[in-house]
C-alpha cells in the first residue's frame, strides 16, 4: 500500500503508538508520521505508508491549526498539566486582557524550545539531559503565530483562570511553550491542560478515520498536493523521468508531478545551479 491515512489521534497514545498500531493492521513497518502530538493531545495526524514516506518533510512542514485549553496561576515541568506541579498561584484575568494578550502574539516571534521534547542537541533528545539530571542551553526558533484567537470566555475555577483559544502556527512552534510566553506576558504562571490538532495543512479532522476503524481511508498524492501533472507520453521523457536526470523545464512551475500509465512516479523541481532545468526532488517509483 502507498498513501496517506489521516487518523484521529485519541489523548493517552504518543504518535509512535499509532504509526505501529496502524503499521500493524496494514502488516507494513513502511509507516511514519508527519508532525508528531504529545499524548496528552488529539487530533490530526498524518501517517504516510509505503513509496509516499518520501513526502514526510513535505507534509512535516504544512502548517498546523490547534485548539489549546490554557489554566492560569499553574506552572510545570513538563509545561502542561501532566506534569510535575512547580509553582501556583490564584489568578483572575480578564477577558480584555486576554484577548490583547493573545492579539500580541499574532505574527513571528523567538520561541525556546521546551526542555521535554525530542530536539536532538548533540545527538542526544533533549527530554534525555532532563532524565540524566544534565544541564543544557535550550535551543530557540523563529516560529510565525498566523492568528489566534479566543473562545469563548474565560472561567474561573479554583482560583484559576481557564481559557481556550485557537490558533494556526508554523512548522516547529511548540503550542506548550507559547502557552508558557502567554503567561510570561500576563505576569503570571500558564500550564496547557488540552490540546488538539484540528487541521494540518489541507488535512482537516473531520476527514480523519478514528485508530479502530476496520477500513482505512487511503489518500494518493493528487488529493493532497495541487502541483501540476503532466502526463508522460514519449520514450525519451520516459526515459529522462524514470532514470533520475535533469530535464528542460518547459512547464513555466517550480514543481510539476510526472504521471506514467496512471501513477504518479516522480515530483520534480526547479534546479537551483540552472532556472531552466527541473531536477528529481522525490522520485516516488
Amino acid at each position: 500500500m502507498n498513501g496517506i491515512i489521516l487518523i484521529d489521534k485519541p489523548k493517552n497514545y504518543t504518535s509512535r503508538d499509532v504509526v505501529n498500531i496502524i503499521g500493524k493492521k496494514l502488516h507494513t513497518k513502511k509507516i511514519g508520521h508527519t508532525g508528531t502530538l504529545d499524548p496528552i493531545a488529539t487530533g490530526v495526524l498524518v501517517l504516510c505508508v509505503g513509496k509516499y514516506t518520501k513526502l514526510v518533510d513535505i507534509l512535516t512542514s504544512y502548517n498546523k491549526e490547534y485548539i489549546a485549553t490554557v489554566i492560569l496561576g499553574i506552572e510545570t515541568d513538563t509545561l502542561d498539566i501532566t506534569g510535575n506541579i512547580l509553582e501556583e498561584e490564584k489568578c483572575f484575568i480578564d477577558i480584555d486582557k486576554i484577548i490583547m494578550t493573545l492579539k500580541h502574539f499574532e505574527g513571528k516571534y523567538i520561541q525556546e524550545v521546551p526542555k521535554y521534547s525530542a530536539v536532538k542537541i548533540n545527538g542526544k533528545k533533549l527530554y534525555e539531559y532532563v532524565r540524566n539530571n544534565e544541564d543544557v542551553v535550550l535551543p530557540k526558533r523563529e516560529v510565525e503565530i498566523k492568528n489566534i484567537e479566543l473562545i469563548d470566555k474565560p472561567i474561573y475555577e479554583s482560583e484559576k483562570t481557564i481559557f481556550k483559544f485557537k490558533t494556526t502556527v508554523s512548522k516547529g512552534t511548540y503550542i506548550r511553550s507559547l502557552i508558557k510566553d502567554i503567561g510570561t506576558f500576563l505576569g503570571v504562571k500558564a500550564t496547557m491542560k488540552e490540546l488538539r490538532r484540528t487541521r494540518q495543512g489541507n488535512f482537516s479532522i473531520d476527514k480523519c478515520n478514528k485508530i479502530d476503524d476496520t477500513n482505512y481511508k487511503v489518500l494518493n498524492i493528487e488529493e493532497i498536493v495541487d502541483y501540476p501533472i503532466i502526463n508522460i507520453k514519449n520514450d525519451k521523457l520516459k526515459n529522462q523521468v524514470l532514470n533520475g536526470a535533469l530535464i528542460e523545464n518547459i512547464y513555466e512551475n517550480d514543481i510539476i508531478m510526472f504521471k506514467l500509465d496512471d501513477n504518479v512516479v516522480a515530483l520534480y523541481k526547479i534546479y537551483d545551479k540552472d532556472k531552466s532545468l527541473l531536477k528529481p526532488y522525490k522520485m516516488l517509483l
